[in-house]
């Protein structure tokens, strides 16, 4: 079966809606991102955020081994330009990036300023899995108390990323993707911290 452009993207954009305001949400892009075939240099569910997000209005950045392969693809299928990091709009971190290059992007992707916050950076991160990974703990708005999620990720992203996010409105945005085609929204209002184990 083949991506719908309009109904299978629409319906993936209502997942990642979903998972934006409850922080913590592992979406199943399965039906959408199941349609595509492996390939272009990324993961499906990647490329489903990719015909989402970009079109001629917006910029980004590959960090990839395949990072030329897949720039070109993008510009292909979004007529988006390519940008450097730190004028980006859209990051796509992928699974073959080098280890640093996810701390790099995060502190060198744009946070907007008070005037317009929105003119920040979002970021797609590639990772193998969803769950197995370091056990997190998200407070914030959209969360009742707390919740959990697990990414397999190492380095010290997250305190990267509370440091670029430490002054609301400013901020970025990540959403994670994996192999299976699950995603998970981490924005900027959201608080994480690795779980204590009990």
């Amino acid at each position: 079966m083949k991506l719908d452009l309009v109904h299978d993207v629409q319906r993936a954009y209502r997942k990642l809606v979903d998972s934006l305001s409850r922080p913590g949400i592992v979406s199943d892009l399965t039906e959408e991102a199941g349609k595509l075939e492996k390939g272009n240099g990324c993961l499906p569910a990647t490329w489903i955020m990719a015909e989402m997000l970009l079109d001629t209005e917006v910029s980004f950045k590959v960090f990839s081994e395949r990072e030329t392969q897949v720039t070109q693809w993008f510009k292909q299928t979004s007529y988006a330009r390519e940008a450097e990091v730190g004028e980006a709009d859209y990051i796509f971190v992928l699974r073959d990036a080098q280890p640093d290059d996810l701390l790099q992007a995060l502190q060198a992707a744009k946070i907007g300023d008070l005037r317009d916050p929105h003119l920040s950076a979002t970021l797609i991160i590639e990772t193998e899995s969803l769950y197995g990974g370091t056990n997190l703990r998200l407070s914030g708005p959209g969360i009742q108390s707390f919740s959990s999620a697990e990414v397999l990720m190492s380095g010290n992203w997250m305190d990267v990323r509370a440091e670029r996010n430490a002054e609301y409105p400013l901020g970025l945005d990540c959403i994670w993707v994996d192999a299976s085609h699950r995603l998970l929204a981490l924005p900027r209002t959201t608080q994480v911290q690795v779980e204590e184990e009990k």
